[in-house]
């Protein structure tokens, strides 16, 4: 999967599912009902701010708290793309790729600013920052998970392997 010219949105340290998509809207797991709220606590003009194809940078321990896949659902269904972060809680690691959101880990998201156009290959392992041209190499995410991607998550993956069978 390649994305290309996206625009960030920059986050700091330690973003938590509840940051992400607050635990009062979790009565459904809707995608059209949670992506009005994202980081509605953080700043609740941001989810109607996000266009379709925009990607989060953010520092440390992106997706720490509860392990709601409501989070991963919520950002996918706003727009986002992709988040590229230092790291990643484990849970929300995981629940990303079954939802089907990429993330990628890149030690250096602090060299890139709110508003860079992005361009990321997968295929090479590259993230360019179109506005000042520079190139970062991510940590290589393992092939299976590159699958679940391209398909989907893990329930359209599943689908598509019952219906080879």
């Amino acid at each position: 999967m390649s994305i290309k010219q996206s625009k960030t949105w920059k986050m700091g340290d330690n973003i938590d599912t509840d940051i992400i998509i607050a635990a009062r809207y979790l009565s459904s797991s809707d995608p059209e009902h949670l992506k009005k709220y994202v980081f509605e606590d953080m700043d609740s003009s941001l989810a109607a701010s996000i266009s379709i194809g925009d990607v989060i940078v953010a520092g440390e321990n992106f997706g720490c708290g509860s392990s709601r896949e409501h989070a991963p659902i919520a950002l996918k269904a706003a727009g986002i793309k992709a988040v590229i972060a230092k790291s990643f809680a484990r849970i929300f690691y995981r629940n990303s790729f079954n939802m089907g959101l990429p993330i990628y880990e890149l030690s250096h998201t602090q060299e890139i600013n709110e508003a860079d156009m992005l361009s990321i290959d997968e295929i090479k392992g590259t993230i360019k920052n179109t506005t000042n041209q520079k190139i970062y190499n991510f940590k290589p995410i393992p092939k299976f998970m590159c699958e679940l991607v391209k398909c989907g998550g893990l329930m359209n993956m599943a689908k598509k392997e019952i219906s080879i069978c």
